[in-house]
Formats: C-alpha cells, structure tokens, sequence
C-alpha cells in the first residue's frame, strides 16, 4: 500500500495500458497518456492546451463546454475521434473517474472498438 501512495498521478496515469485523456471543463485537453497517444497517432504535445473538439467528431458548434458535456453524456457509449491521419476512431468512453463536483477537469479512458466494429463484432460497454 505504501507504494501506491507515494506515486504521483500522472506518473500512475502514464503507466495504465488504457487510453486516459484529461479535459479542464472549457474543453483545453490537459493530459493524454501514452495509450491515448499512440490510439490517435498524436503526441501530447499537440493534444495539450488543444480544444478536445478538435479530435472529437462533432458538429462545428460542439465546442467548449459543449464539448465536454458531449464527452461526458457519452459515457459507456462509443464516440468518434480524429486519428492524426484523418481516419475515424471509434471508441467506448467511460464515466468521468473524477466524480467530485468542484474537480476542475473531467478525467476519461477509452476502449478502441474500430476493428470490433468493422468486423460486424459487439462491443463491450464499461460498467
């Protein structure tokens, strides 16, 4: 247990095999760890301080806060986000891990379904 407690966040995010992305509630990515990185095609560098609707597909008046709420009443639900190379990838959210109401970012994984979903395959839903 001592262990647990002494390792940093973003250090313990950053070790989890599962895409994990960070939005502050005006919809600025904060954090992508390197699962989400590598599910994108994009470096943490040019996701952070990017609107999270620009690798969300949306309308173009989904952004912001919008956004988020988006992001947020999808949980358990597959969303469509950008690949760096323009291609769709379809992907279950969860609910924000963060549940505090003054958090002042929402925290959520996804789980890659494109190929589950190409092959005619079900998907799992988080629970």
């Amino acid at each position: 247990m001592g262990y647990l407690e002494q390792l940093p966040a973003l250090v313990l995010l950053e070790r989890l095999p599962i895409p994990v992305l960070a939005v502050e509630h005006d919809g600025t990515v904060v954090h992508a760890n390197t699962a989400f990185e590598e599910m994108l095609g994009r470096s943490l560098e040019s996701l952070r301080g990017r609107p999270v609707s620009e690798i969300l597909v949306l309308d173009e008046t989904t952004t912001g806060r919008a956004a988020v709420e988006y992001l947020q009443d999808c949980a358990t639900a597959p969303v469509d986000l950008v690949h760096s190379d323009g291609t769709t990838v379809h992907a279950l959210v969860s609910q924000s891990i963060l549940r505090r109401s003054d958090d002042p970012v929402t925290l959520v994984c996804f789980h890659d379904v494109t190929e589950q979903l190409w092959n005619g395959g079900t998907t799992p839903f988080f629970r």
